[in-house]
């Protein structure tokens, strides 16, 4: 008898040992959706599915971007679209719901929350006023709700499509959303159907009608309807005329008090909506809808396992930079309403010029087939409206900040050898932006100031963001360059290379700030270079300021658009030539003065991590061999400016552009977008092991890692000495193991074999 119990005893701890050990496992549950969410982070911490069409959560008022502000802040109700991390203007905010409980007698039912739970998947409040408990979970295109009413009181439900984010006071306010129209039909005793349709927003863009059908697991009691102020207790249906519409529903005070709802949404029409819930959550059920979720997640996310030794702080700050990083662009396939085609379609690139660089890099290395469809949605955008997207949403392109940068994201997938892609139509793709001015839209598609550029060979002052103009579009006349070889056209090839010179026409070789030489500054169309600045279009005064490489702010009479250099200074963009550092090294007087000049950039704050023209250049050092001094950079940076707290983000995340950032170099590896190499740094996180999506793994392995020996001395690469302190991405690819031995001082390692030139 004694034998059996120790056997049952055993079987029972090696049980216990399993599930705890399969617990373990689970990745997604180390993803906190509230890092980032203070602060100016402005990430999206509702439910969402991978590159999700629907995201439910919390509106709190109509002015943050994302949607929700933290208690004690109002809850004005619950959206079903909303986007993450952004800056600038609102956009989305659509179908709105809100339980509460009472009478029918007014649209507002603003409750404040005295609990907030979220994880990967769910979120979860209570309110004060009427203790109503609300949890939700999504599929791809279907919200779910369960809302749970306190016992014996009555369950009462708000539904508002005419509610959206960023409304002003003011009519056609620049990035504000403005109302087109809305409509309601309550269908059944058990359906409501309608719709939402909005312009503008941060893109400015035309209007987009989000659809939506809702179903309930309690019949309807009674009901009203409400437009433009006014209520309507006879009337089912409220159709568009121009005018706000919502409905307000009582389910009684009988039955259970758990309402459930269901929320199709879709951008072809109300029908569609229902479709998606019939295909997609045909059931009742809560939790599998939420199990299915997290699956989807826990097979991206684990595709990146870390040593089991990780601290917890860096699990929750790795998989949460994972995480954030694959929530959009949107997948919108089958729901494009502009035209039908079988190619993929996504939307919300938001913006291309903070995601091409370190976003788009992560995605392809987790999630290279989803890459894949992505690059082959924005050409497709190309060949039905004419131009590539920059900052598409809402269905529309808009708005450019720099360059034509998504033909970096191209260029990216060429080189790394995404299969799948019509690369000669990229091609196309990415020389219409080069050679055609887009005729008034420079601010939707295409290149500004195109025609100076070709002309001049730089974007003369006087243009819009003239300075970063430049830059960028050396940078993707230089990607042009590298596909055009690629596919054999040499003669494109000799011209855009040439032509990805054209920042050294606004270097000034003989300007000098902070012990420094040489700086891009602004430069007219005759040629001269400009000390004096006139701020304002007054064409009687015109006062001016005197230019210098540390200006950044404009005063308030200056457009936010219109100055050289979006959101960042020359000291920042003159670091910001990713193509052609050894030049750079070179302009800025060799490798001491460029060593002097990092040095001065990072230690007199000149340096924003925030801003992403500044996402390489902690890495310049590897360019003057010495990557030690890239690392030392970086784990400064990091220490200093990201955490796993709900101010963790020290930017906005611009749709995960901030975390991938992180997330990169944590593992040691840091892209050069549209380039076929990572640079390597000294990892945080001991042993990170990559499952890639051709079957293979790549392994990189720290030995004698720690805080006092953080500098590598040697590598193996699949057990050969490896000296560079870069990796191309067909090495990695290619599956294996770099092991990185470390020393507390730096050694010669990575010192002599520099990063690939252009």
């Amino acid at each position: 008898m004694k034998k059996n119990i120790k056997v049952i005893l055993f079987l029972g701890i090696s049980l216990l040992f399993k599930i705890t050990l399969n617990a373990q496992q689970k990745v997604h549950t180390y993803v906190d959706p509230m890092i980032g969410s203070e602060g100016i982070g402005r990430v999206f911490i509702g439910p969402s599915c991978p590159y999700g069409m629907v995201k439910p959560s919390p509106d709190c008022t109509v002015s943050p971007n994302s949607g929700w502000l933290p208690m004690p802040k109002e809850v004005t109700g619950f959206s079903q679209v909303h986007v993450s991390g952004t800056g600038g203007g609102p956009k989305y905010g659509n179908i709105q719901i809100m339980p509460f409980s009472g009478t029918l007698d007014k649209l507002d039912q603003t409750a404040y929350r005295s609990e907030e739970n979220v994880k990967l998947g769910y979120y979860q409040s209570v309110f004060k006023e009427n203790g109503i408990k609300t949890e939700i979970t999504t599929g791809e295109k279907v919200s779910f709700y369960r809302f749970t009413y306190p016992k014996n009181t009555s369950k009462e439900l708000k539904i508002d499509p005419g509610f959206f984010l960023g409304e002003q006071p003011e009519p056609d306010g620049r990035e504000a959303q403005q109302f087109v129209g809305s409509q309601i039909e309550i269908v059944s005793n058990t359906e409501v159907r309608g719709y939402s349709r909005i312009r503008g927003g941060w893109n400015n863009g035309r209007a987009y009608t989000v659809y939506f059908w809702a179903v309930f697991d309690q019949p309807i009691a009674r009901s009203v309807t409400w437009k433009d102020g006014k209520l309507y207790a006879d009337e089912k249906t409220q159709f568009d005329s121009g005018k706000k519409t919502a409905a307000l529903l009582s389910f009684g005070n009988t039955g259970k008090e758990e309402l459930n709802v269901k929320i199709g949404i879709s951008f072809l029409s109300e029908l569609k909506a229902k479709n998606n819930i019939q295909v997609e959550i045909p059931h009742w059920d809560f939790n599998a809808v939420l199990a299915s979720l997290e699956n989807k997640w826990e097979n991206l996310l684990s595709r990146i396992q870390l040593s089991k030794d990780t601290s917890d702080e860096y699990k929750k700050m790795f998989y949460t930079g994972l995480y954030h990083t694959m929530i959009m662009p949107v997948d919108r396939t089958g729901e494009n309403p502009l035209w039908t085609d079988n190619e993929p379609y996504y939307d919300d690139f938001y913006a291309i010029w903070d995601t091409f660089r370190t976003s788009s890099p992560l995605i392809t290395l987790i999630d290279s087939k989803r890459q894949v469809e992505i690059v082959n949605a924005m050409i497709n955008i190309y060949k039905r409206e004419g131009y590539l997207p920059e900052g598409r949403s809402g269905n529309d392109n808009g708005r450019t900040q720099g360059g034509s940068n998504a033909e970096v994201v191209l260029a990216d997938a060429f080189v790394k050898n995404l299969k799948g892609v019509d690369y000669e139509l990229a091609l196309q793709a990415m020389l219409k932006d080069a050679t055609v001015p887009p005729g008034g839209n420079e601010e939707k598609e295409g290149r500004g100031g195109l025609i100076d550029y070709l002309r001049l060979g730089y974007v003369p002052y006087g243009t819009d963001r003239a300075g970063n103009r430049t830059i960028d579009y050396s940078y993707n006349d230089y990607n042009i360059a590298t596909v055009a070889k690629g596919l054999g056209r040499t003669d494109l090839y000799s011209q855009y290379m040439k032509q990805a010179d054209s920042w050294q026409n606004l270097w000034r070789d003989d300007y000098e700030n902070q012990g420094s030489k040489g700086f891009i500054m602004p430069k007219d169309k005759d040629g001269n270079w400009l000390d004096d600045i006139v701020f304002g279009e007054s064409k009687i005064q015109k006062p001016t300021f005197k230019y210098t490489p540390v200006i950044i702010e404009s005063p308030w009479y200056v457009c936010h658009w219109c100055v050289f250099f979006y959101e960042g200074n020359s000291w920042e963009y003159s670091l910001s030539i990713p193509h052609d550092v050894p030049e750079l090294i070179k302009k800025s007087g060799g490798e001491k003065a460029f060593e002097n000049r990092l040095n001065t950039f990072f230690n007199s704050d000149l340096y924003n991590v925030a801003n992403e023209p500044s996402f390489l250049t902690p890495c310049l050092y590897h360019w003057i061999g010495k990557p030690y001094l890239s690392s030392d950079r970086i784990r400064t940076i990091i220490k200093n400016s990201f955490n796993s707290s709900s101010e963790g983000l020290p930017g906005n995340d611009d749709s995960g552009a901030m975390s991938s950032w992180l997330a990169f170099h944590m593992m040691g590896l840091y892209p050069n977008a549209g380039q076929p190499y990572y640079l390597i740094n000294t990892p945080l996180i001991k042993e990170t092991a990559i499952q890639l999506e051709n079957g293979k793994s790549f392994k990189i392995t720290t030995k004698k890692m720690s805080d006092k020996n953080k500098y590598i001395k040697t590598a193996l690469l699949n057990g050969k000495p490896y000296d560079k302190a870069w990796i191309s991405h067909e090495d990695l690819s290619n599956g294996g193991e770099l092991i990185l031995e470390m020393d507390s001082k730096p050694s010669k390692w990575g010192t002599a074999l520099l990063p690939p030139l252009k």
